[in-house]
């Protein structure tokens, strides 16, 4: 095979074809030849002149835990604001001036489920949208300064007192305008809180202004700790730099968790640093767990999109995680001799200070290592020798243990396999490896790494055909329901409490107002469900309108869009209104309208509604009678199930039952 790694020492060469084969296949990887037969280019890595900059970690936007699989160091997580931010809604700590509820949504159970598998990982909060009593009127964060950062520390100390999770890192706004009287009044109430041990980083955007607004204002440069720039393509800029600011890749990937995103994931984890003095890089997304016909479909270092049958696929991008992640620490620190290989590819090396060293070599080529953005200029791999030499307090290392991935071919392919460890004591402390494209190498002082095992998941299986929800849940685990994904609005678990009978545990969407909108919300609010596939089907749920007169709310069948593409979603809408009328329309904006009529229907009651499309026609019933039949509806041709609401008003919804026809 073409995977050699040469180190001189002739004591190991009786071992050179024993090192571990693949599990695909028994051709071994040949650890060892002489250097001497391969000459190359040659990399010191010395600390004698100091050390580069302080490593803060590798993350995931939302665990990680040590020593196996991904073991992240940062968890960042959304702080659910009640709109869209890419894929669905999360419901926010404070819908309302005079709410506050710290147990919504599923991001408390997530970093405590990330703290359980690593004490020691990095919590960080960050808005996308914000509740729509903030703006007051405007779709602004920075209406009133103190009224937002009231709101966002809230949120810290909630974590604290509800769930004992302490925040590190808090954000601004994402990849949307910073004020910057707010950031200094949001560090001041900080403070006031006690919560001084809190670092803000800003402005979750580009490099510029915030770094040129920095080095302007000495109070902005004093309470910024930690410049964060999205997608910066490995690159930085001069004023950022010129901050002494650490700089974080905070939000990075996004790519399809193919062999393509595990190379792009293998080249920005090094190049992010060695282009950029990059420090922390951070994934969207930790897991694509929403349904992958959304916006970004698997996205994620891993993918479990089918919690109904409970089905994952552990991605090439855990594994590319690793190679860093289990053989690193925040509070290591870069090595400056970090570089470029002169035929393509990099290499870096951290040091704990206390003689522990982990270097990472990676040769990902152009084409396998193309990130979703920004455009990769074209640069060249191929196969050649690197010679490195360890100086300094790394010359005495008397071995390093080896890991390695393949990525492309099926026949060649290894995921995150350990080699044979190098011996180091006969060489004067360099090695050599013969390396080719789109590979990985991480060779390490460590020896506490470790692939581990997982039982295998279930199987993949479609969203059930018959799927039914009574919402009967007294003491709901999380706020919402399952298999439920809202785009635009928040759908809860709610009890009626002068309501003994069946209708005592109902969803209910919960907003009042348009939240301050990170994505182009709907005006009418959604929660999708079921299978996109989903063409010919009855959709039958119980519905109460809770605002007289101007209320109105929907049961649908093949919506085809959602996430940031919500607006526009098409697909066939059965809507009944409090004023006593029905709707049938193919689009949530209600542009399109089938047909329309009068209904018997008023607020506070409850009606039950079904909806049947088959082929290209559907009907409608109202509690059982037929309300309209046979209306033509030609596109789209399949798409999710779907409840909503005109607009922001509350609403209830019970026995939610969907049969679909294959």
């Amino acid at each position: 095979m073409a995977e050699h790694l040469l180190q001189a020492s002739w004591k190991r060469q009786v071992k050179a074809m024993t090192a571990a084969a693949g599990s695909a296949g028994q051709a071994a990887v040949p650890l060892l030849l002489c250097a001497l037969l391969a000459p190359g280019s040659a990399y010191v890595l010395d600390d004698s002149d100091g050390l580069g900059r302080e490593f803060d970690g590798i993350g995931a936007v939302s665990g990680g835990g040590p020593n196996f699989g991904a073991s992240l160091h940062i968890l960042k997580v959304e702080i659910g604001g009640d709109g869209q931010t890419t894929d669905g809604t999360e419901p926010s700590h404070m819908h309302y001036a005079l709410d506050e509820n710290y147990f919504r949504g599923y991001e408390w159970w997530l970093m405590k489920e990330a703290k359980k598998r690593n004490p020691n990982i990095t919590l960080m909060g960050l808005p996308w949208s914000f509740p729509g009593w903030l703006g007051k009127g405007f779709n602004w964060p920075y209406v009133n300064l103190q009224l937002t950062a009231y709101y966002v520390v809230s949120w810290i100390v909630g974590a604290k007192h509800y769930h004992d999770l302490d925040i590190d890192y808090i954000g601004i706004w994402n990849e949307r305008a910073f004020d910057i009287n707010y950031i200094k009044v949001l560090r001041r109430m900080l403070n006031y809180q006690g919560l001084q041990q809190v670092k803000i980083i800003a402005s979750d955007n580009l490099w510029e202004p915030i770094s040129a607004s920095m080095l302007l204002d000495s109070e902005l440069l004093r309470v910024i700790d930690v410049i964060g720039a999205h997608y910066p393509g490995t690159r930085t800029v001069k004023d950022a730099r010129l901050t002494e600011k650490k700089l974080w890749s905070s939000e990075d990937f996004s790519t399809l968790n193919s062999d393509v995103g595990a190379g792009c994931w293998g080249r920005i984890l090094n190049q992010n640093y060695i282009n950029g003095y990059m420090t922390a890089t951070i994934a969207w997304n930790l897991v694509a767990s929403y349904y992958e016909q959304l916006p970004y479909g698997r996205c994620g270092l891993m993918t479990a999109q089918e919690p109904w049958s409970g089905h994952y696929v552990v991605e090439a991008p855990i594994w590319i995680s690793a190679h860093t992640t289990q053989f690193t620490q925040p509070g290591w620190y870069y090595l400056k001799t970090v570089g470029h290989l002169e035929k393509g590819g990099s290499y870096v090396a951290l040091t704990d200070g206390l003689g522990n060293l982990t270097i990472i070599v990676e040769t990902m080529s152009h084409k396998h290592s193309m990130c979703i953005r920004p455009l990769l200029p074209y640069f060249n791999v191929s196969r050649q020798f690197a010679t490195f030499i360890l100086k300094g307090s790394f010359s005495e290392i008397p071995e390093l243990q080896v890991w390695y991935t393949k990525l492309g071919k099926p026949s060649k392919r290894f995921l995150f396999k350990q080699l044979d460890s190098l011996w180091l004591l006969d060489s004067g402390g360099s090695f050599t490896l013969e390396l080719q494209e789109d590979e990985l190498f991480t060779l390490t002082t460590l020896s506490t790494g470790s692939k581990g095992s997982y039982l295998l998941p279930p199987k993949s299986q479609p969203f059930p055909c018959v799927y039914k929800d009574d919402f009967n849940v007294d003491y709901p685990f999380f706020s919402e329901a399952p298999n439920f994904a809202d785009q635009t609005g928040v759908f809860e678990y709610f009890m009626n409490i002068e309501d003994p009978g069946e209708h005592r545990f109902t969803l209910r969407q919960v907003l009042n107002q348009r939240p301050i909108t990170w994505a182009a919300d709907a005006f009418s609010t959604i929660s999708i469900i079921g299978d996109y596939k989903w063409s010919n089907l009855t959709i039958k749920c119980d519905v109460y309108l809770e605002t007289p007169e101007k209320g109105g709310v929907f049961i649908a069948g093949r919506v085809n869009k959602g996430g940031i593409l919500i607006r526009s979603a098409r697909g066939v809408f059965f809507w009944i209104f409090a004023n006593g009328t029905y709707r049938v329309t193919g689009d949530l904006a209600g542009w399109i309208i089938y047909t329309s009529g009068h209904a018997d229907v008023t607020a506070k009651k409850w009606y039950t509604l079904t909806l049947t499309i088959n082929g290209g026609f559907s009907s409608g019933t109202l509690n059982g009678k037929p309300l309209w039949k046979n209306v033509s509806v030609n596109f789209p041709k399949n798409g999710w199930a779907a409840i909503g609401t005109h607009s922001f008003e509350f609403a209830q919804f019970d026995n939610f039952r969907v049969e679909a026809i294959h």
